[in-house]
């Protein structure tokens, strides 16, 4: 009898070991062949990223044509067209830099060819990315220009662009049109409430044997303008810098990865890509003084990118920009870090600093042995020179941010944040306010404040310089 129990008992145990495991398989449509989840195109000047996200086992070959007309082509193994995977068509704009058009089609039973006809040469890289939050698996294609834009011109470009900003802002104030509002975002592979689905695109007729025709595509609406900035009031009447210094302005997330979500659906990348150019606009209007953005729209940038975009420029001071989440949506208040070579300071920074540099988790990045080593040289170089003159530099802006909201803690935290790892930069990364704090998300998503705490950082800036001449460069 006491066998019969302890074999009936394996049974059991065995049975739910099983059935558990087949929970944690994929799910696989019964052809064996994998689902598309999403597809997304992210434009930039640097790069342009293609995302395909899907549910299942998916073989990928590419390759690109230079001959003639240049063209970049995907072959899917284990997938068949559908219309999630035509939306791609529509996804691809004219202003593009580097996509002028994309043709689907059924290459053969199981295999699926996209062909991107392309503006200039390219150097694709491809990423295979697990699931992670809410994405699922992601097949990534990141196609850079072959000659990198130089890291001047980019800065160059980017002054040109918030002088206009600020013409265009003026016009606009002067005819009384109101500030359009932020843009509506969704859950990755879904439509947003109450929106019409798109209708798919109709698969073209083939013309050439797994080459379809080019389609063209819809012109997007031109995007808003920024507001130009104000005189400020009260602000003091530092002294004229000595020379020209150059201020490398990073707003958090972008493209991929969105960074917190406040309970009302605001993404962090799109508030603090805005406090970023109204600080980019503040600071390019200002005698000796000019900005980098490390990113100027819609993208995800890696956090040693960031990085190595300052240092190219030779940037006297690094701002990330940031608007937070925390595990309670009580936590509220603005916050200002300085990298650490030890601990964190405090629970809070840690576990801040550890959220902040999933980043390219969640973005995607290619992470291998040479990345890893250049990461903890930069970390290891950092000296005490630079986290003291970081110190200062946050400590200036405490003192002026505190005029217009909370202060989370009185002092400059420190912790092991990747993207203030420039050795030779003071840099410093600002929590605005608690984006999942209800009350502080409606703030970051007013224009007044958005400008107010642009203009707060700025004159943080400001007093640091007062403080801290920058020093004449020999070279």
């Amino acid at each position: 009898m006491a066998t019969t129990r302890r074999a009936r008992r394996r049974f059991l145990r065995d049975s739910c070991g099983l059935l558990g495991g087949l929970l944690l398989l994929p799910v696989v449509a019964a052809n064996g062949l994998a689902r598309m989840v999403a597809v997304r195109v992210w434009p930039a000047r640097d790069y342009t990223r293609v995302t395909l996200e899907h549910d299942g086992p998916l073989k990928y070959e590419q390759f690109v044509v230079k001959d003639g007309a240049r063209r970049f082509v995907i072959d899917l193994d284990g997938l068949e067209i559908d219309a999630t995977l035509r939306e791609l068509v529509a996804k691809v704009q004219p202003n593009d830099p580097f996509i002028s058009a994309v043709r689907i089609a059924q290459n053969r039973p199981r295999v699926v060819r996209i062909v991107f006809d392309l503006k200039q040469d390219i150097a694709p890289q491809i990423l295979t990315l697990q699931p992670v939050g809410d994405y699922r698996n992601r097949l990534v294609f990141d196609l850079y220009p072959t000659v990198e834009e130089d890291p001047l011109a980019t800065l160059l470009r980017q002054i040109e662009e918030s002088e206009t900003r600020q013409s265009i802002a003026r016009a606009r104030e002067m005819l009384g049109l109101p500030p359009d509002d932020l843009p509506v975002h969704t859950a990755p592979g879904t439509a947003a409430p109450g929106s019409t689905p798109t209708p798919p695109v109709p698969l073209p007729p083939v013309g050439t044997p797994g080459v379809p025709p080019a389609v063209p595509v819809p012109s997007p609406a031109s995007p808003a303008p920024m507001p130009a900035p104000p005189p400020l009031r009260d602000e003091p009447s530092f002294p004229r810098l000595p020379r020209m210094v150059t201020v490398a302005i990073d707003p958090g997330h972008g493209g991929e990865d969105p960074g917190a979500i406040g309970p009302a659906g605001t993404y962090e990348k799109d508030i603090v890509l805005i406090i970023g150019k109204l600080l980019a606009d503040r600071i390019n209007s200002t005698p000796n003084m000019r900005a980098l953005l490390t990113r100027d729209g819609d993208y995800f940038v890696p956090l040693r990118e960031r990085v190595r975009k300052a240092r190219s420029v030779r940037a006297d001071l690094f701002i990330s920009v940031h608007a937070d989440a925390f595990i309670r949506p009580e936590a509220r208040g603005s916050s200002v870090f300085a990298l650490s070579q030890r601990g964190a300071t405090s629970e809070a920074a840690r576990w801040m600093a550890q959220r902040e540099n999933s980043a390219d988790v969640v973005g995607g990045v290619n992470v291998n042995v040479k990345d890893r080593d250049v990461a903890r040289a930069l970390l290891d170089m950092s000296t005490t020179a630079q986290i003291n003159d970081s110190l200062r530099l946050g400590s200036a802006m405490l003192e002026k941010i505190g005029a217009i909201n909370r202060l989370h803690k009185p002092r400059v935290e420190q912790a092991n944040f990747a993207v203030l790892r420039a050795p030779d930069i003071p840099s410093v990364l600002v929590e605005t306010a608690f984006i999942s704090n209800p009350e502080e998300e409606r703030r970051l998503r007013s224009p007044d404040f958005q400008r107010q705490m642009a203009d707060r950082i700025y004159l943080g800036v400001r007093r640091y310089f007062a403080r801290n001449p920058p020093l004449r460069r020999t070279v």
